[in-house]
């Protein structure tokens, strides 16, 4: 199982240097996790980068892979998460919804850098 991070969603919507790291991930849905707050990250910043269209084409092809919602149990494991690890709260529902899912987190966020479970690159 997989989660790509949203900044990995946005570097592969970009075609970014990155965009080929995420890409197996991405491509293959039927292993694919997607948090609800990604859609929302993704949504929003494709939203203001280039309109609805894209930002709803964009969440179309999101949704191709399992979404996960953000529920109660998810919400105490991620705060539990965020102070032990000192991640932010984005950041701590991320990697909580992949341990949960046993999944492998994707993304070029610095702070994940060295997180078990976590398939991390740098970002050009």
């Amino acid at each position: 199982m997989n989660l790509v991070d949203s900044c990995g969603w946005l570097e592969y919507f970009a075609n970014g240097d990155n965009a080929g790291f995420f890409a197996p991930a991405i491509e293959a849905t039927d292993t694919l996790i997607v948090p609800t707050l990604s859609l929302l990250e993704v949504f929003k910043r494709i939203l203001q980068q280039r309109g609805e269209s894209d930002a709803l084409r964009a969440i179309a092809l999101m949704r191709q892979g399992r979404c996960v919602d953000l529920n109660d149990s998810l919400s105490l494991s991620a705060a539990r998460l965020s102070v032990e690890l000192k991640l932010a709260l984005a950041d701590s529902i991320i990697l909580t919804t992949a341990r949960q899912c046993r999944a492998t987190l994707w993304t070029q966020d610095a702070h994940f850098e060295g997180i078990t479970g976590v398939n991390y690159i740098v970002k050009h």
